[in-house]
């Protein structure tokens, strides 16, 4: 009994390491491959108007963010920032009077790992493009990272190492009233779904962090089958 008693506890360490090393994985991996400046929501309806949030939860490598400068793309009839006691707000015009980038400069810089997030309200018209792109350049205490890249057609955005956020435009209804209530739905729904939207964002993240879970379960089930074999 106490020759085996060694052999037994090192098989239990063994099985519980490999069980803690795959959830960890399972954490780790989605949070590495989700680590830019995303957009909520995604989608707009041609015409309408909706609030845009911008969050980010990883600085520059390890450094915290300072800043985030977003540039508007064209089609856009309205831009208005909201005002939040956690950043300080600049506003950049063009000829034409109309909002060309919005820069947030953060009052205490946002560490690594913490989530950070700026919102603005964007009005559209019937002329607004398909899509909408922002490109954001993040400033960091050390170094900066320009969130600028675009997928070329066929191209899937979550190969891009700095992918720009992107808005889709979809068409209006033909129904005036229900198109509207249908809207506000939209709009809300989106809105409440936030966090669920940006981790659904990442299906590769989340498919990796599945293996990893896997991988510890899987290391636990022979840490067991070998312990009834000696036992």
């Amino acid at each position: 009994m106490s020759r085996n008693t060694p052999s037994r506890t090192r098989r239990t360490v063994l099985a519980t390491t490999g069980l803690l090393s795959g959830a960890l994985l399972a954490l780790a991996v989605p949070a590495m491959a989700s680590a830019h400046v995303g957009v909520s929501p995604d989608e707009l309806v041609a015409g309408d108007h909706g609030v845009l949030t911008f969050s980010f939860s990883h600085g520059c490598e390890n450094s915290p963010t300072t800043a985030l400068r977003i540039t508007m793309p064209e089609g856009l009839a309205s831009v208005a920032p909201t005002m939040d006691g956690d950043w300080n707000i600049g506003v950049e015009r063009g000829d034409d009077g109309l909002v060309s980038a919005v820069t947030y400069t953060a009052v205490t810089p946002v560490p690594n790992d913490l989530r950070g997030a700026v919102s603005m309200s964007v009005g559209l018209d019937e002329s607004t493009p398909d899509t909408l792109a922002f490109p954001v350049v993040q400033e960091c205490v050390e170094g900066s990272t320009e969130w600028t890249q675009l997928a070329e057609n066929g191209e899937d955005p979550h190969s891009l190492d700095a992918p720009a956020p992107v808005v889709v435009v979809t068409e209006a209804a033909t129904s005036g009233h229900g198109d509207h209530e249908g809207a506000d739905d939209h709009e809300a729904a989106e809105t409440t779904e936030e966090g669920t939207q940006a981790a659904a964002s990442d299906p590769v993240g989340i498919a990796l962090g599945a293996g990893g879970l896997a991988a510890g379960v899987a290391a636990l089930v022979v840490a067991v089958l070998a312990f009834r074999r000696k036992a």
